[in-house]
């Protein structure tokens, strides 16, 4: 089994089947990568674009190749000496007639979360796709049978577990993982702010959000923060904090799409001393794990803190549902409703950040990778992934918002006031400046934001004249020359954030995770606008951009996850430390003007230099 150093991510799909991962292999193993980071590649539904709607998780896709294509890919990836991390689905299968576990009522009643009314556990709010009762042995293996086959015969070095909160018992999957000899596991697990995974969890760490937004509030002024604040509520008219949006608006989500939900829950603990429903919006993570030992200290304190104690004191059937409710309703009533609603500064509404945070000090920055380093030097490192809002480079360009502040005000003054709607305007106008796509793409992505926002429009109630209002403003702004003009500044600014991103997720301890095109430049909003096929022989062809550049020459340097790290004194507005006994020195610039410090004595050998950031090496 291979060392783990960075994995690249593909999404597998019509555009990209095994034949096509392939004929990777040559490329990514001279960028330096040491695994494929594949998406579930199970059989999934007939068209599936994206592979999440499995329909039999113990056949390879016959779509992307089926074993034979598998299997080809796997002697390929490791005749090249690399390795393959694979995406699997636990939570959910699609309800589909193609489906031999849904289609036999036998099976059916063992294989799904089905109550006694006949209400079909979802993933989320997505009725057809239904809850899998992975916790029972006999669906476990039936289900992972493949999966632990492919690792057992060493295809596979490690799994990616796709939304492990769903589960009835995570810890105890994970160890029957373990015991199964599965002894790399990540978990796409989101971590709030003032968070911690799990220690007592078999995992290598989870999928990286966490680092994703502690990286991108190192590169927001914080001195921006008032008048930033004062103009969005002048303009936009909201001045409400994001807390109580995001509590409104879970609220709704457990008041409308999630009411099935509450009804279960009612049935299972009908004496309930307390209000569930309102309980489901109290917690302020995504979940807890109150299992068979009991009520641990940490869940204890989170019910505490939520006014919800009570909670723990309910029947076995209740706590578990109620734990598996939870993150459903933060996913939609906070990522996919309050993120579009309250749009501050939208490089901080991310999957996992707190768009109240404004900013992440340089110390903060060193006690994240410090203790990472301790506890899970294994850990992705990640800066988009198939479910970020927006790319690394689109984020980049929106923290460099506060590096120019009274440039943006001016703008926004002049631009938000003609929006037919003022907030849309103000979000909106974000966008544009720092994802200036085709006026088609954005208009797409206008209709998913509005129907995410749920304000004005919604995937229940569309408003189609109001979404080619606000879709004809946004395609009037691309030629616009004021904003034109800004777009292109801003781009400028943000170059050193999106170099400095790269070098510290490719530096810092754990496992840097590289999502496929975002080794070179890459602009993109949310899916599906960010699984468009990537032009693989232009990237090729084309002359190094810095940012690729960098990215092959760090992985050159072949750090292991492990490597020791040392946080060094950097002055004001920039961020520096040495890794691996000193022999990697790195620092970044995470305020406009920073000065770089000079690294410790010592014969040094340039890696990579650019505005805002270095890269040496002893020589």
């Amino acid at each position: 089994m291979s060392e783990v150093r960075a994995t690249y991510r593909l999404q597998l799909g019509p555009d990209m089947t095994f034949a096509g991962a392939s004929a990777l292999v040559p490329y990514l193993s001279s960028l330096g990568v040491s695994h494929l980071y594949l998406s579930p590649s199970m059989e999934a539904r007939e068209g599936s674009t994206h592979g999440y709607d499995v329909i039999d998780p113990g056949r390879l896709s016959s779509a992307l190749g089926g074993e034979e294509g598998f299997g080809a890919l796997a002697a390929a990836a490791r005749e090249a000496g690399l390795g393959i991390v694979l995406d699997v689905v636990p939570n959910h299968m699609a309800r589909d007639g193609a489906n031999r576990f849904w289609a036999d009522e036998t099976l059916r009643a063992t294989f799904f979360d089905i109550d006694e009314t006949g209400f079909a556990r979802r993933f989320f709010d997505i009725d057809d796709l239904v809850g899998v009762r992975v916790e029972d042995p006999e669906v476990f293996e039936a289900t992972h049978a493949l999966a632990l086959r492919l690792v057992e015969q060493g295809s596979v070095d490690g799994l990616r577990i796709d939304h492990p909160d769903g589960l009835a018992d995570p810890a105890g999957y994970l160890r029957r993982l373990r015991a199964r000899g599965v002894s790399r596991v990540w978990v796409e697990k989101i971590v709030d702010p003032g968070e911690r995974l799990r220690e007592a969890w078999p995992v290598c760490g989870t999928t990286g959000y966490e680092f994703l937004n502690d990286v991108i509030g190192l590169y927001v002024d914080p001195a921006a923060e008032p008048a930033l604040t004062g103009a969005y509520a002048s303009l936009t008219g909201e001045r409400r904090g994001f807390a109580e949006i995001a509590a409104e608006a879970k609220r709704e989500q457990v008041d409308g799409t999630f009411s099935r939900e509450v009804q279960w829950l009612e049935r299972l603990w009908p004496e309930a001393p307390g209000d569930i429903a309102g309980s489901l919006c109290a917690l302020e993570v995504y979940r807890t794990y109150i299992d068979d030992e009991g009520l641990n200290p940490i869940d204890s304190g989170l019910l505490a803190a939520a006014g919800i104690s009570w909670i723990a004191d309910g029947p076995r059937p209740f706590v578990t549902r109620w734990q598996q409710t939870t993150p459903p309703v933060m996913a939609k009533g906070v990522e996919d409703t309050a993120f579009y609603r309250y749009g501050r500064l939208l490089a901080l509404n991310d999957v996992g950040g707190d768009p109240a945070r404004f900013g992440v000090s340089v110390e903060r920055f060193h006690d994240a990778n410090s203790l990472r380093a301790r506890t899970w030097p294994e850990a992705m490192l990640t800066l988009q992934t198939h479910d970020t809002k927006r790319s690394a480079d689109v984020r980049a360009r929106l923290a460099a918002l506060t590096w120019m502040t009274d440039a943006w005000l001016a703008l926004a003054e002049a631009v938000v006031p003609g929006a037919p709607d003022p907030a849309e305007g103000w979000f909106f106008l974000q966008t544009v400046v720092a994802a200036p796509l085709p006026v088609k793409r954005l208009r797409g992505y206008v209709t998913k934001a509005l129907r995410e926002r749920k304000t004005t429009s919604s995937w229940a109630e569309p408003d189609l004249e109001h979404e080619r209002a606000v879709g004809d403003w946004v395609a009037g702004l691309r030629s616009r020359k004021d904003v034109v003009a800004f777009s292109q500044r801003l781009a400028a600014a943000a170059a050193p954030i999106v170099l400095g991103q790269k070098l510290l997720q490719l530096t810092s301890p754990g496992v840097p995770d590289v999502y496929q095109g975002d080794e070179d430049e890459f602009v993109a909003l949310v899916d599906p606008d960010n699984r468009r096929p990537v032009d693989w022989e232009g990237l090729k062809a084309r002359s190094p951009s810095p940012k690729l550049a960098l990215t092959r020459a760090a992985l050159a340097l072949g750090l292991a996850p492990g490597a020791d790290y040392l946080p060094f004194e950097a002055g004001a507005g920039a961020l520096a430390y040495c890794r691996d006994d000193g022999r990697v020195f790195v620092a970044v610039a995470a305020r406009p003007g920073a000065e770089l410090p000079a690294p410790p004595v010592g014969p040094w050998r340039p890696v990579f230099e650019a505005p805002g950031v270095l890269l040496l090496e002893r020589s």
